[in-house]
């Protein structure tokens, strides 16, 4: 069986490690590596290399750092569908989605490639008699990403093209349920050239993340994941001394005013939210319609589509979903549809029971729509990571917007209407950090940033984008004055 290797200083190797994790094929249930889980002792070795690495790499030129981002790009482009089979193999995502995921994650690469431009420091002259000062941004050293499951390629490219480029050393822990595509990037990365010791890559559990947000060598962690684990992220990293920026869960409502346009709001609902098997922080799980005529017209739009979605594994071309990551993730996904139902919503399209012949012990939950859900209900309040949409109907606009500033999550939003003052309100006002205007899924492009408000994230800082440069860097600022010709005896007040 293949055993998943560590990546540090340049080469790989299989961890000593007498704790083992299992990687499976979702669509199959079964068991296709072996994933040792990193002793402390390996995890302090790659921030000692990564340690001793980096001052010549943040000594480099950033136009020849860049030249290694451009060449990395290259060769991400040229392998695309190598690292998109193995997104699908371990995660269960159509080639499609692996493909999509991949070039959202290669857009940060193209972005950090201009890294000469985005570290481009301000002057100002004679701010005093002789005196300039100008403002530098420095890269903090060693830096470590802990990424999730959903995203195995793009998350991380969220994190390391940047740290890299700033001139940092990076530390990746990927998760443990889908490993291989981060170590694809390793290979790539150095083939581009990437001197070794800068991009590290540690397989690990809670033991592996503890080790990093204590250890004294590692300035900043980023972290992608639920909640509970990036307010304890956040926590003891910041209690270290890192900077850290923690991105955690989302429950994103989609507004549907009476005047949407109904289909186009229907597919792009079974979009934000069927896509990925609903395993992603930006899906769409609450459709919230703006009265009850809105609400008829928009299930009845809606459940044929659910009923009629091609679910399969990623080897079937017109696969539109696939299953979920583990047996833990579908038995939680079926477990919050029993409660849903129990508690009284109404189960327009039931995903429960389904089953595909050939892949009878895959990891499948059909597509399912509720109707009548009411905020109390734990289908509304939590994060369920599945394949399941909400309808929740409220009455007029500013019910639906309270319903939004009411729940505890502040990732993404949207709204699909055809009048633009209500667009514009509702932009300016509501409390979420992504807003998307007849657009479902309003993950920003590379350059600008990603984050959430409220409980979504924790730090003062979004990931990529400008957010991203200042995050991995720290600013230096310098007042000078070379003396020649100036005469002045002591000055015992502040200058002016």
């Amino acid at each position: 069986m293949n055993v998943i290797e560590n990546a540090v200083n340049g080469q790989r190797y299989i961890s000593k490690s007498t704790r083992r994790g299992a990687v499976f094929n979702p669509a199959t249930g079964e068991q296709t590596a072996e994933l040792p889980l990193s002793t402390i002792d390996e995890l302090n070795a790659a921030v000692a290399a990564a340690k001793a690495a980096q001052p010549a790499w943040g000594d480099t030129p950033p136009a020849k750092r860049a030249r290694v981002m451009f060449r990395f790009l290259e060769l991400l482009n040229q392998n695309a569908d190598a690292i998109a089979n193995a997104i699908s193999a371990e995660h269960g995502k159509t080639h499609e989605d692996a493909l999509g995921e991949l070039a959202r994650g290669i857009e940060v690469v193209e972005f950090s490639c201009g890294i000469p431009h985005l570290l481009k420091g301000e002057y100002s002259r004679n701010v005093g008699p002789a005196i300039d000062t100008y403002a530098d941004r420095q890269p903090l050293g060693v830096v470590a990403g802990i990424t999730p499951f959903n995203f195995p390629a793009m998350v991380p490219m969220w994190m390391y093209p940047m740290a890299i480029a700033c001139g940092n050393a990076f530390i990746l822990k990927p998760s443990e349920r889908d490993p291989s595509a981060a170590m694809i990037a390793f290979d790539l990365f150095k083939q581009a050239g990437l001197p070794d010791g800068i991009f590290n890559i540690v397989h690990g559990d809670k033991e592996a993340v503890d080790t990093i947000l204590d250890h004294p060598d590692i300035k900043a962690v980023s972290f992608v994941g639920s909640t509970p684990i990036a307010e304890y992220v956040y926590q003891r990293g910041t209690k270290a001394g890192k900077r850290v920026q923690a991105l955690g869960g989302a429950k994103n409502h989609m507004i549907v005013m009476p005047d949407a346009d109904m289909d186009q709001a229907a597919n792009a609902l079974m979009g934000a939210g069927y896509g990925s098997a609903g395993e992603r922080c930006m899906a769409i799980s609450v459709a919230v319609p703006v009265g009850d005529e809105t609400a008829d017209r928009l299930v009845a739009a809606l459940k044929p589509k659910v009923e009629a979605l091609k679910i399969g594994p990623a080897s079937d071309a017109s696969a539109e979903m696939g299953p979920l990551i583990t047996q833990q993730a579908q038995e939680r996904v079926l477990g919050y549809i029993d409660a849903g139902e129990k508690a009284g919503a109404s189960l327009v399209v039931d995903g429960r029971g389904f089953k595909l012949q050939g892949y009878e012990n895959g990891y499948f939950v059909g597509g399912t729509l509720f109707d009548h859900v009411t905020p109390d209900m734990s289908i509304y309040r939590d994060e369920i990571f599945g394949p399941v949409l909400s309808v929740v109907r409220t009455q007029n606009f500013d019910e639906a917007v309270e319903l939004i500033h009411g729940h505890e999550y502040g990732n993404g939003t949207a709204i699909f209407t055809r009048d633009g003052d209500t667009a514009r309100a509702f932009a300016d006002k509501i409390e979420v950090g992504m807003v998307g205007i007849n657009v479902p899924i309003p993950v920003p492009v590379a350059y600008h940033s990603f984050g959430g408000w409220k409980r979504s994230l924790f730090g003062d800082h979004s990931i990529y984008g400008p957010e991203g440069v200042h995050f991995y860097t720290r600013l230096k600022t310098v007042t000078a004055r070379w003396p020649s010709g100036v005469k002045e005896g002591a000055v015992f007040t502040f200058p002016a």
